[in-house]
């Protein structure tokens, strides 16, 4: 990814920032897996420092033995890949408005 130049974050703006992450995890897993073929799905989004902020997202998930032979692995790749992509989107807008 490549270094945005943010403001430092609120403690709101990071509560913001992971939210938007997990949000942008589940509902890229919910669009390619019923609910029903997943046993547990667990996601956690850490934001650290001020300055700059790194952040990380832990996907872990359990499909249902019916699923055996997808591409659990694949699936959360992409969806890190999807949770990452809203928060530098995030971030983003975040540094337009603090330029105003």
């Amino acid at each position: 990814m490549e270094e945005i130049r943010i403001p430092k974050l609120t403690s709101k703006q990071v509560e913001e920032l992971c939210e938007i992450g997990e949000k942008a995890a589940r509902d890229y897993i919910s669009s390619k897996i019923s609910h029903r073929r997943v046993s547990a799905l667990d996601i956690t989004i850490d934001a650290e420092g001020a300055k700059p902020i790194t952040v990380n997202v832990d996907i872990e998930i359990v499909l249902s033995p019916l699923m055996k032979n997808y591409d659990a692995k694949g699936l959360v790749n992409e969806a890190k890949q999807k949770a990452f992509n809203a928060i530098e989107e995030y971030l983003r807008n975040v540094t337009c408005k603090s330029k105003e």
